[in-house]
C-alpha cells in the first residue's frame, strides 16, 4: 500500500503541473487575441481609411442583407406612408441608379446661383483653409445656350401660385393632372433669394464642385446651424402637438444628416499628402449614433419624393432643352422612368400625405409663420463664409423650398384652375437634392451597420476615446455639423 502511494504521488504532481502550464498558456493566448482585436479596432482618426477598408472587407464577406442587421430601422417611417425596408429596396434598385445618371445630364448639372451676398444677420468673417472651398464657375461658352434665353415672367401678381401673404389653408390634391406651360421666372415664396436678379448670378457645373469636406472653420462656421435650430427651427418638445412645426424640424434635421454624411464620405484624411476618403468615425459621431437623425433623413427623402411624384405630369412634359437633342431626349426619358416606375408606385404609392397639414382655423396663420421661418433659414445660407458650402447649402435649401411649394401650392379656395409654375432652377435643385438624400440613405443602409459595430466595439474597449486633429477639424467642417 505504501509503495503504491509513493508511486502514485509523483504522477499526480506532474499532472497538476501540466494543468497549471496549460492554464497559463490559455490565458496568454486569450490576452494575445484581445490585444490583437484592440489593435485592429482602436485606431486614431487619422487612420480612418483603415477602418473604412475593414468595413468594406466585412461588407464583401457578409452574405446577409444589411436590413437584417439594422433592426432598429424597421416598420413604418414616422409621419409617412412607407416602411424602411421598402424605401431601402426601391432606392437601391430604382431611384439611386436613375438619379445618379440624371444629375450628370447637361440639364441637371448646371445650377444658377448667387454666390456672393451680404449676410443679413452678421458680418461674414468665415475663412476657408483649403482651395477645395472655392467654386469653379462656368465660362459663358460652357453652359447650355438655351439657359441664356430670358424666361417669361409668368402670370400676373394676383394669379401667382403661393403668393406671400395669401393664406393657404387647404392642400391641393389635383396637381397631378396639370401640365407644363413653360419655364417662368418668379421668386419662390418659401426662399429668400431674388431669383429674377440675373445680373448677380452665375452658372456652376455641379459635377466639378462636389459636396465634400472643405476645411471651413471659425465662428461663422459654427453659428450657422445654431441660428437655424435655436431661432428658426427649435426642436419640438416631447409633448408637441403641432404637426406642422414637427415636420419643419424633421425636414431640416434630415437635410442636416445628409450633409454630414456627404462630408464624412468624402473627407480630407491627411492634408499633407492630400489624401481623401471615408471618415467612418465622423459618420458615426454625427449621424449613426443618433437613430432620430437617421429617421429624419428617411422622412426628408420621402417628403421630397412625394413632391416629385405629385408634380409628375408637370415634370414629364417639361422642356429639358440644352441644345443637345440626344441628351435632352435621354433626360426626358430618365425623368419619366423616375416618376412612373412600377416598383416605386407599388412600394410607396403615397410617400407622404400632405393633406393632413394646415387643418383647423389656425392653419393659414401657421403656414405663414412656418414659411417665414423657412425663408429665414434660406437667408442664412448667405452667411456661410465658404463658396462651396454656400453653393450646396443654397441648392439644397432651394430644393426643399421647391418641395414645399409643390406640396402646398394652392390658396384656401382650392381652385382647380390654378396651375403649378416652377423655375428651371427650382427643378434642377429639387432633383439634385433628391439625389443627395438618396445617396445618403444608400450609404447608411450599406455601410451603417458595419460602422456601428466597429465604433461601438471601439468605444466599449476604451472608456476615454482620444480624438486627434481630424476630429477637431471635423467639428468645425462646413457649417458645424451638429
Amino acid at each position: 500500500m505504501v509503495k503504491k502511494i509513493k508511486s502514485f504521488k509523483p504522477k499526480q504532481e506532474n499532472k497538476n503541473e501540466r494543468r497549471k502550464w496549460s492554464s497559463w498558456w490559455l490565458i496568454g493566448a486569450l490576452v494575445a487575441v484581445v490585444l490583437a482585436v484592440i489593435a485592429a479596432v482602436t485606431v486614431s482618426p487619422m487612420n480612418a481609411s483603415k477602418i473604412a477598408s475593414l468595413i468594406r472587407s466585412n461588407y464583401k464577406s457578409c452574405q446577409c442583407p444589411f436590413s437584417q442587421d439594422s433592426g432598429k430601422y424597421k416598420g413604418m417611417i414616422e409621419d409617412c406612408c412607407c416602411d424602411f425596408e421598402s424605401v431601402d429596396n426601391v432606392n437601391g434598385e430604382v431611384l439611386s441608379p436613375l438619379l445618379q445618371e440624371l444629375v450628370t445630364t447637361p440639364f441637371f448639372r448646371y445650377f444658377k446661383v448667387k454666390l456672393w451676398c451680404d449676410c443679413p444677420f452678421w458680418p461674414d468673417d468665415g475663412m476657408c483653409r483649403l482651395r477645395d472651398c472655392s467654386v469653379c464657375e462656368c465660362p459663358e461658352n460652357e453652359f447650355p445656350e438655351p439657359f441664356k434665353k430670358p424666361f417669361s415672367h409668368g402670370l400676373s401678381a394676383d394669379d401667382l401660385v403661393c403668393q406671400e401673404g395669401k393664406p393657404q389653408a387647404a392642400v391641393d390634391r389635383t396637381l397631378d393632372s396639370r401640365a407644363f406651360r413653360g419655364w417662368i421666372e418668379t421668386d419662390n415664396p418659401w426662399t429668400n433669394d431674388d431669383e429674377t436678379d440675373n445680373g448677380e448670378m452665375t452658372y456652376v457645373n455641379l459635377q466639378l464642385n462636389p459636396e465634400r469636406y472643405t476645411g471651413y472653420v471659425g465662428p461663422s462656421a459654427r453659428r450657422i446651424w445654431d441660428a437655424v435650430y435655436s431661432e428658426n427651427c427649435p426642436k419640438y418638445p416631447s409633448g408637441e402637438i403641432c404637426q406642422e412645426k414637427k415636420v419643419l424640424y424633421k425636414l431640416i434635421s434630415g437635410l442636416h444628416s445628409s450633409i454630414s454624411i456627404h462630408i464624412a464620405a468624402d473627407y480630407l484624411l491627411d492634408e499633407s499628402i492630400n489624401k481623401w476618403g471615408q471618415n467612418p468615425e465622423l459618420m458615426y459621431d454625427r449621424v449613426l449614433r443618433y437613430p432620430d437623425r437617421v429617421r429624419n433623413l428617411y422622412f426628408t427623402f420621402l417628403f421630397v419624393l412625394r413632391a416629385m411624384t405629385k408634380a409628375a405630369d408637370y415634370l414629364e412634359h417639361a422642356e429639358y432643352d440644352t441644345g443637345n437633342n440626344t441628351e435632352d431626349l435621354k433626360t426626358q426619358s430618365l425623368v419619366r422612368q423616375l416618376l412612373y416606375n412600377p416598383k416605386l408606385q407599388a412600394a410607396c404609392p403615397l410617400p407622404f400625405d400632405e393633406a393632413k397639414l394646415w387643418q383647423g382655423q389656425s392653419g393659414p396663420e401657421l403656414k405663414q409663420q412656418i414659411q417665414k421661418q423657412f425663408r429665414n433659414i434660406s437667408a442664412l445660407m448667405d452667411c456661410v463664409g465658404c463658396e462651396k458650402c454656400r453653393l450646396w447649402g443654397k441648392l439644397q435649401v432651394l430644393g426643399l423650398g421647391t418641395a414645399l411649394k409643390i406640396l402646398f401650392s394652392v390658396n384656401g379656395q382650392n381652385q382647380p384652375s390654378e396651375s403649378l409654375q416652377l423655375q428651371r432652377n427650382e427643378v434642377i435643385a429639387l432633383v439634385n437634392l433628391l439625389n443627395r438624400l438618396s445617396e445618403s440613405i444608400k450609404y447608411v443602409r450599406e455601410q451603417g451597420p458595419s460602422i456601428e459595430k466597429i465604433m461601438e466595439r471601439q468605444i466599449s474597449d476604451s472608456s476615454e476615446p482620444k480624438y486627434g486633429s481630424t476630429w477637431q477639424r471635423a467639428g468645425d467642417s462646413l457649417f458645424r455639423l451638429w
